[in-house]
């Protein structure tokens, strides 16, 4: 599929959202708004790691559908990024304590930037980009949570991370 319709030459961000079902024990929400750029009518590239909705990373090129209200849904894909979205929470009692910079600061050897969900909810998106060294990210990723430093969970990941 290709983007339809080129929108003018100035890029418009816009919030793409998401529809997910609610996962027991986890947040309480059911949607997520992701800033995008505006690619054509119907067509956004994700700017951001998302915190709640899985299977989409920073970069993806997506289709959406503009509601009454004027909000975007996103509808599908149309293009991979080639990124993953790994989601990073430490633990409050380990060595880390809450904080989401302790994290951003284990993980900045790989240059992988991500987002703070909240200073009372220390969850930090990242993306990694798909040329990153993935086999050392995912060795430190699970030492981390086996020393009790943080839980981790994939929320969107491609071939080479599973094979890394």
């Amino acid at each position: 599929m290709t983007p339809s319709k080129p929108v003018a030459a100035e890029s418009e961000r816009i919030k793409v959202w998401y529809r997910f079902v609610q996962r027991d024990g986890w947040l309480p929400y059911d949607t997520e708004g992701l800033w995008a750029t505006r690619l054509s009518s119907d067509t956004a590239r994700v700017e951001n790691a998302p915190f709640l909705q899985d299977g989409v990373a920073e970069g993806e090129i997506v289709r959406f559908v503009t509601d009454a209200d004027g909000l975007h849904w996103a509808k599908e894909r149309v293009e991979a990024s080639g990124n993953c979205t790994i989601r990073v929470l430490p633990f409050p009692s380990g060595p880390l304590g809450r904080s989401a910079l302790a994290v951003h600061e284990r993980l900045s050897t790989f240059g992988l930037g991500g987002e703070v969900f909240s200073e009372e909810l220390p969850l930090v998106a990242f993306t990694v980009p798909a040329d990153a060294d993935l086999g050392r990210i995912k060795a430190l990723l699970v030492r981390g949570q086996e020393d009790g430093w943080w839980h981790y969970e994939l929320g969107c990941v491609t071939d080479a991370w599973r094979d890394a």
